[in-house]
């Protein structure tokens, strides 16, 4: 009897017997995805509706704070213990549907607003770029007594855009695991404090009235100075939608960087034959290919593509209206991703001397930015005879 006459018997008798039709791929996928977003979902709606609080609102805490906020509680808490299931979802969280959140953030802005930071926004962003990589390479193998591999990694990761530029940076250096993952911990670490230290900081010289500042000079300082997308998005809102516009901006031209900064990098090691002939033991010299993969920020294409569009006034205010509360929904989930995957144990890990330099770094991206922008802001002012 043939296998197929036997299948049929054997429907005809029990139909429990018949061979299971596998899920399609996708579908497959989807499960794996869905308790992590569904983790990181329900703590971004919580933050949200919190954030509708006259208290919160009055002092300036948005959902983007309140939901890292969250996350770090959840993930220090009870997701060691769902992990396992919950994992590929967070991740899905705070990687992809960050991107689409910032690709979406371009509802909020026009080209006419991009045009607002113009040059200076540029040259800000190109001066406290370089100066933080060459203080970190400096201080960390001179003050800190750590490989260069590892400051470069740091200096990498606070100069331009926390653990996205670490990864893109690791194959030129040739980094060590450890040693990203220590880069990748301290900047998450530091800057996650900017989220509250920033706003902190411009509310209590509003209220002081030590420096004569605007949500859009707070903006610019935010997007050039903060580590990640996703804490400058935070930072900037919570003081106000001009200066999370504006901020948003900044870093996203700082972004933009990320592929000259590894190539003049590469540059550099080539010609240093002792660092450029020293791979990493155990390991081979990654492909060109997979040296440049994920360099261009096609996310950061897509917010210029949404906010072109969005210049051309074509879509209904209310349409604009309700894809931007989604957007806020979908940001606080991406940043309730990132505050469930920042591990206390994992900063303790990484020990006092990276800690130090990326603290370091973090007191120079503060007061040494901050005065990169005045600088910056007062030179083109005189020159343009303002």
């Amino acid at each position: 009897m043939t296998r197929g006459v036997k299948v049929v018997m054997q429907a005809a008798t029990n139909p429990l017997a018949l061979p299971a039709k596998p899920g399609s791929p996708r579908r497959q996928r989807l499960m794996r995805l869905l308790p992590g977003i569904l983790l990181t979902g329900v703590i971004a709606i919580l933050a949200t509706e919190l954030a509708k609080s006259a208290w919160m609102q009055a002092n300036g805490i948005s959902a983007l704070t309140l939901a890292i906020v969250g996350g770090m509680i959840a993930g220090n808490t009870i997701y060691p213990l769902i992990s396992g299931l919950s994992a590929p979802g967070v991740t899905f969280s705070k990687q992809i549907l960050l991107r689409a959140g910032i690709i979406l953030f371009g509802l909020r802005l026009t080209f006419q607003d991009i045009g607002q930071v113009g040059v200076v926004g540029v040259m800000i962003d190109a001066i406290v770029l370089s100066s933080t990589f060459v203080l970190s390479c400096w201080a960390g193998t001179r003050l800190f007594g750590l490989n260069r591999r590892t400051a470069m990694l740091i200096g990498a990761g606070s100069s331009i855009c926390g653990a996205a530029a670490v990864m893109a940076t690791e194959p030129v250096v040739r980094g060590r695991a450890e040693e990203v993952s220590i880069a990748v911990a301290t900047v998450v670490a530091f800057g996650t404090l900017a989220i509250f230290i920033y706003p902190a900081l411009y509310h209590l010289n509003d209220r002081m009235h030590w420096l004569s500042t605007t949500p859009f000079a707070y903006g610019i300082f935010t997007g050039s100075t903060v580590h990640e997308v996703a804490q400058v998005v935070a930072a900037g809102k919570a003081v106000a939608d001009t200066a999370a516009n504006t901020a948003v901006i900044t870093k996203l031209v700082r972004v933009m960087m990320l592929a000259p900064f590894l190539v003049l990098l590469s540059a550099y090691l080539s010609r240093n034959a002792e660092e450029a002939a020293a791979p990493t033991a155990g390991t081979a010299p990654p492909a060109p290919s997979q040296s440049w993969r994920g360099v261009i920020p096609w996310f950061a294409l897509g917010f210029i593509a949404v906010a072109g569009f969005n210049s051309m006034a074509l879509l209904p205010r209310s349409f604009v209206s309700a894809a931007i509360d989604a957007d806020t929904l979908i940001l606080a989930t991406a940043m309730a991703g990132l505050g469930v995957s920042t591990q206390v144990s994992a900063i303790r890990a990484a020990g006092i001397k990276p800690l130090g330099l990326a603290a370091l770094l973090f007191g120079w991206l503060i007061f040494g930015g901050f005065a990169i922008n005045a600088g910056v802001s007062a030179l083109f002012a005189r020159a343009l005879g303002h």
